[in-house]
């Protein structure tokens, strides 16, 4: 097996299970809050949903202290290891106050922006925001941690964090939702990640690399270290947001198709998850990966995108022929109605070129979140959203098969950009060591 292809899969494994752990935690808590009610499954459902928005302003510290650790290790510099992992707390702890405290007194007005009106169900959303907003200081200092972890090259320990907590979860949330209800959900969910996060910073003490890096002088101050977190993290941040805000206007589009639609494709795109999530695994692996290669001195950001490209896509393809052959089975498994599973089985069947377009896009942006090349990313991304979504409006008058060539023709245009960049600045860096070779010779 390719040495590339074989270290990626071995990276991404135990991302994707994290993040599989962390899903099949999130369905079991949204069936034990069931039992309460549809007013608090709409509560549990909002909270989380801004959680997952969230996720983004934690990116901006947690990717960015993956990448700039990996690069120092990369580079075998403890003083750039140590200087790294302070610039992500100092930056999460600049950040963390301004949201915990702010979303604690604005609890209610959030609540109702998504609510809107009054109502039992808006009560509920701000009694689990009263526990989750502070809590959320634990879950972006869980985020970073597993960054730093990551850049050390170790995706096994969050792993095994990840199942920790979520374990536990399972098996307090139906002691405390209850006793306590709907704030005994997110009770439970900030208990069990206390203790992941207690788990998490034993580990960082037991890393040898971080024990080496921390004996060692810092390579620059705080104030430059949380700055250079702040400029490669940034970028990923708002990428994950740009694509968060992108699906939720989708969502929007789809609805004008009617409830039936909706409902469709709300439960395709949750199955869909099983997949994109591998993509976004891959992704974490390639961006680790060409950092550190990149720390080292070695510039293989082309054979590792090649690789990257190729377990993705085989993952996509996969997925693809899957989902289309199991899409009847699919929808009667969810309980859906013969309306309802016209629809998702015509969205699943038509979703497969580009969900192997997605595929080789998610793999591929790796590389250059990795190297540097996350502001192009971020580009890219702006770019194929402002295609997708007029042309899913222009095409939703064709139902779900509308959708589907949407999505498809806009991560064409956004898989073509990314591989004419990459092509140019492969051009242009052996041009640059040709150049160097010369003078080197004369």
């Amino acid at each position: 097996m390719n040495a590339h292809r074989k270290q990626l899969m071995a990276l991404a494994r135990p991302v994707y299970l994290s993040l599989l752990a962390s899903v099949a935690a999130g369905i079991i808590n949204t069936v034990w809050v069931s039992r309460l009610g549809r007013d608090a499954v709409a509560a549990v459902a909002v909270a989380t949903n801004t959680e997952n928005v969230l996720l983004g302003v934690a990116l901006v510290f947690a990717s960015g202290t993956t990448v700039l650790v990996a690069h120092a290790r990369g580079a075998r510099d403890p003083g750039a290891v140590r200087a790294a992992v302070r610039g992500g707390w100092a930056l999460c702890a600049a950040v963390t106050p301004v949201v915990a405290l702010g979303g604690f007194l604005l609890r209610e007005p959030l609540a109702r922006l998504v609510l809107g009106g009054d109502g039992r169900a808006l009560a509920l959303a701000v009694q689990y925001f009263a526990i989750s907003l502070p809590g959320i200081a634990v879950f972006f200092a869980q985020n970073l941690v597993d960054g730093i972890l990551k850049g050390t090259g170790d995706t096994r320990t969050p792993m095994r964090l990840a199942l920790l907590a979520n374990g536990l979860i399972l098996g307090l949330d139906p002691f405390l939702i209850h006793a306590y209800g709907v704030p005994g959900a997110a009770l439970s969910t900030v208990l069990c990640r206390s203790v992941a996060l207690v788990a998490g910073l034993r580990a960082l003490r037991r890393d040898p690399l971080l024990s080496q890096a921390a004996g060692a002088a810092p390579a620059e101050g705080t104030g430059a270290a949380l700055r250079r977190t702040l400029a490669t993290g940034l970028p990923m941040s708002a990428d994950f947001t740009v694509r968060q805000g992108g699906s939720l206007v989708l969502v929007a589009i789809v609805a004008r198709l009617g409830t039936t639609v909706v409902a469709a494709y709300a439960i395709a795109y949750k199955v869909m998850y099983i997949a994109t999530m591998a993509f976004y695994s891959v992704r974490q692996a390639a961006s680790i990966h060409t950092a550190h290669s990149s720390g080292a001195g070695r510039d293989e950001r082309g054979a590792i995108g090649r690789q990257a490209v190729l377990v993705s896509g085989t993952v996509g393809l996969l997925a693809a022929a899957l989902l289309g052959a199991l899409a009847p089975w699919i929808m009667r498994a969810f309980g859906a109605g013969p309306a309802v599973a016209h629809e998702g089985v015509l969205f699943l069947r038509c979703v497969g070129p580009y969900l192997l377009l997605m595929a080789c896009f998610i793999a591929l942006g790796g590389v250059f979140e990795g190297s540097g090349g996350a502001p192009v990313l971020l580009r890219v991304t702006l770019a194929g959203t402002a295609v997708q979504l007029p042309l899913a409006l222009a095409l939703s008058a064709l139902g779900p098969a509308g959708i589907c060539l949407a999505l498809a023709l806009s991560m064409t245009v956004q898989c073509a950009a990314l591989w004419l960049w990459a092509r140019r600045t492969v051009r242009s860096g052996r041009q640059e060591d040709a150049r160097v070779s010369l003078v080197g010779a004369a």
